[in-house]
Order: C-alpha cells, then sequence, then structure tokens
C-alpha cells in the first residue's frame, strides 16, 4: 500500500494533524470531575459498559515509572482533564513554559503569548480551579494505573514515531520493550464465521512467534483477536475509548481482567471517561501507532476497521487484509485495500515475511494431521478450511450421521477439526 511518511517535526501540517485530535475534544466528552462509584458499577445505568475495580493482580501504580516526579505527573494529569487541551497545545505548552506546573499556575496573558488561543485559555482559566490535583493522584493509586507520558523512555517507542501522538497514556498491566513487535488486528463487531476462524489462526500463530497482538476489546474480531492471543501464551494490548477504570462492553470484563495479567489495558482518556462515539477514531490511531502494522481481517464499505488502516498508512505502517468472498458485504473493504496495495495475507508467514521477521523453528514445522483410523482419514479427506455442514460431511463420506457425529468429535478432541457453530467444521 502506498504510503506516506508522517512527519515528526514542528511545522504547519505537523500541527494541523495534532489539532485535529484536539478538536475532537469537547466538553462533553470528559468526566474530569470523577464519578464516585462501587468497583463494578454500573454507573449512570448504563448496561453496556462497567467500572472496572481495582486487583490485586494489577502491579504497583506511579513507582513504575520513578523518572517522573508525582509533583510534576499531576500537571500532566490535569491539562489532560480539560476539554481541548491535546497533543498539539501540550506541546505549546511545554516549549513555552518549560514545564507544566508553571503553565498551570500562569496568567491568561502568559497562556496567550504561549500561543493558545483565546478559547482554550478561557477554557483553562475556569476549569483549572474545578480539578483537585491531589484527589487525580489518589484516583490512579486506588485503581492501580500507571500513567506515562511522552517525555519517558518507557513510552512505547512505535507510538512516539507517529506526528499525533497522545501526550499521556493511562494503563493497567505492564508495556513491555518487547511490545514494540506488535500487530493490530482489527474487524467488524458483527463479524463472520469465515473470520473469526481466520483471526484465530493468524492471531495464534503471531502469538507464539511473540508478536504482541493490539486491538481494541470490542466485540466480534477484536474480542477474539485477544482471546486468541491469551490462549496461545501469548501478549496482547487493549486500547480503550474510555478511561482505564471502565470496560466496554461490560461483558468483556474478565477479558480485560486477563489482558492485564498478560499485557495491558491502554488509554490516553483520564479516569472516568466515559465511552463516546467519537473517541473510537481517536483510539485507532494509537492501535495502529503501537504496532508494526495493521491487519484488516473484515472490513464493510463504512467500517471502523478501514480508519485504522488509513492511519496505519498515514503513520508509515505496513497494511494488511485477508480476502473474502466477492459477494460478502463484509469483504468489500478488505478487498478494497488488497486493490489499493496492502499486502494480501493467507497466513501467518505472509506478515512476517513482509517484516523482515522468520517464524519460530516450532512454528515452521508443518502440522500433518495423522489420523489413527481409515474412517478419521475419509473425514478428514471432507473437510476443508470452508466450512462444512454436518449434513455435507455425510453426503461426501456415504457415512451415516452417528458414525459422521462421533468422529467428529474424536478429531476435535485431537486438535484436528473444529466445530464453528450450527454443526458446521473446518479443518484446523
Amino acid at each position: 500500500m502506498q504510503k506516506h511518511r508522517g512527519k515528526t517535526g514542528k511545522g504547519t501540517e505537523f500541527q494541523r494533524n495534532l489539532a485535529r485530535i484536539d478538536d475532537l475534544r469537547t466538553d462533553g466528552e470528559r468526566c474530569w470531575s470523577g464519578r464516585s462509584g462501587a468497583p463494578g458499577e454500573r454507573v449512570g445505568g448504563n448496561p453496556s459498559w462497567v467500572r472496572i475495580p481495582p486487583s490485586p493482580l494489577s502491579p504497583p501504580g506511579l513507582d513504575n515509572f520513578p523518572a517522573m516526579d508525582k509533583d510534576e505527573l499531576k500537571y500532566w494529569l490535569g491539562f489532560s482533564l480539560i476539554p481541548g487541551i491535546g497533543p498539539a497545545k501540550f506541546s505549546l505548552l511545554e516549549n513555552h513554559f518549560g514545564d507544566l506546573g508553571r503553565a498551570w499556575r500562569t496568567t491568561a496573558t502568559e497562556l496567550k503569548a504561549a500561543g493558545l488561543d483565546g478559547k482554550s485559555v478561557d477554557t483553562i482559566i475556569a476549569t483549572r480551579p474545578k480539578i483537585s490535583l491531589n484527589d487525580e493522584l489518589e484516583k490512579l493509586e486506588r485503581y492501580k494505573v500507571n500513567v506515562v507520558t511522552w517525555r519517558e523512555a518507557s513510552y512505547p517507542s512505535r507510538l512516539k514515531e507517529i506526528a499525533d501522538r497522545p501526550p499521556l497514556l493511562y494503563f493497567r498491566g505492564t508495556l513491555l520493550p518487547k511490545d514494540e513487535w506488535a500487530i493490530a488486528v482489527v474487524g467488524p463487531r458483527h463479524s463472520s464465521v469465515y473470520g473469526r476462524q481466520v483471526t484465530e489462526e493468524i492471531a495464534s500463530d503471531l502469538a507464539r512467534n511473540k508478536i504482541t497482538i493490539v486491538s481494541g476489546l470490542a466485540r466480534g474480531i477484536d474480542a477474539v483477536a485477544h482471546r486468541t492471543a491469551l490462549e496461545a501464551g501469548g501478549r496482547t494490548i487493549a486500547v480503550f475509548g474510555c478511561g482505564v477504570d471502565m470496560v466496554y462492553p461490560s461483558e468483556h470484563m474478565n477479558l480485560a481482567r486477563q489482558i492485564m495479567e498478560h499485557g495491558a489495558v491502554v488509554s490516553e482518556f483520564p479516569l472516568g471517561t466515559r465511552p463516546r462515539a467519537e473517541h473510537f477514531p481517536q483510539r485507532n490511531r494509537i492501535m495502529s501507532g503501537m504496532s508494526l502494522g495493521v491487519l484488516v481481517v473484515e472490513a464493510g464499505e463504512r467500517s471502523g476497521a478501514l480508519l485504522t488502516a488509513n492511519y496505519a498508512v498515514e503513520q508509515n505502517r505496513e497494511v494488511f487484509a485477508i480476502p473474502g468472498s466477492i459477494f460478502s458485504p463484509l469483504s468489500i473493504g478488505a478487498n478494497r485495500l488488497i486493490q489499493e496495495g496492502a499486502k494480501l495475507v493467507h497466513h501467518c508467514a505472509d506478515i512476517l515475511e513482509e517484516l523482515n521477521l522468520t517464524m519460530s523453528a516450532q512454528q515452521q514445522v508443518l502440522k500433518e494431521p495423522i489420523p489413527t483410523t481409515d474412517i478419521e482419514s475419509q473425514l478428514l479427506s471432507c473437510l476443508s478450511k470452508e466450512v462444512s455442514h454436518i449434513d455435507e460431511i455425510c453426503h461426501r463420506s456415504g457415512l451415516p450421521i452417528a458414525t459422521v457425529s462421533s468422529t467428529l468429535t474424536v478429531l476435535e478432541f485431537k486438535g484436528l477439526a473444529k466445530q464453528v457453530g450450527a454443526m458446521n467444521y473446518v479443518l484446523i
């Protein structure tokens, strides 16, 4: 896919890119004063998201990154809570004042001298007295949340390369240097059996090859990618469109806990920020920015997965896509990406080859199914990567349904076949 190398220096284009993210921040998107509520409470009566409680399994909070003093960090937290203060304005404040503590305490006149527009200055002056910086630090400790700023060495190195990188990241879990080797896996919430099957196969192989899987914890392909990485013993990172003290959708609470134990949940949004539609395009740029490339499994004509792919192109990342049926609405976007130059992917090896990585010796060994009976061999010859209903398998094999059903169960147990719902089977 044609790439346009993003500018990382100062200048008109750079500031325009940053301002685009700033403009998405509105008064309504923030819960800057926080909300009280017991862990696990469905805050505001909304059944679709839930506050995530502190966990003894979470690592210690602020002490993980002693490079920035807590007294300095609180001013970063404060500015992150002010609507409209995003990457571009953080840069202006840092460049003019040297440290954000001075910027926090300064006058409206000095803020204007730093290059901030009148509306932003008015917002800072009006909002600043309402924020308790010490309370914000206490919330981080209570929820065992880490914060890393773009000034620190522990900030994700690939994310630091993009023009509109977030000034600070809130996260629960661990961000490790090896997460630099990551692939973002994206697709629709309402995915097909084919899409889920492909995600399981490729994400599993990527995880076994020490590639961290990045996704957004959404229903559908995101959740499959996270679960598959965990089941394969790999690492995975979920990027939230809300604060990391909440989980959206709420049914992924347990999945989020597992991710925190074997990776991290990450957000640029402060604690207490609720999920809103405009947050998800913002979080998509972080998913692609943290990764070597983006794999689009399925995508409709107006899928959010295509937005992530567009961010990847802007950020000079690789774009990969799974080909799909020309008759499937879920394949329109992915097929079009391939037409436009995205790397067509059949197997994990296609991704690793494009990134100049090699498969581990264990993964290079072909997994040849070894049936132990003639009937097992016969049924395996009737299966493929395409979904087959048990009635079709009976017709092809000429065997009675009782025999086919019991033998398929044995093949599943051996890891040679898999049921993908409604008595449909595929060859593994």
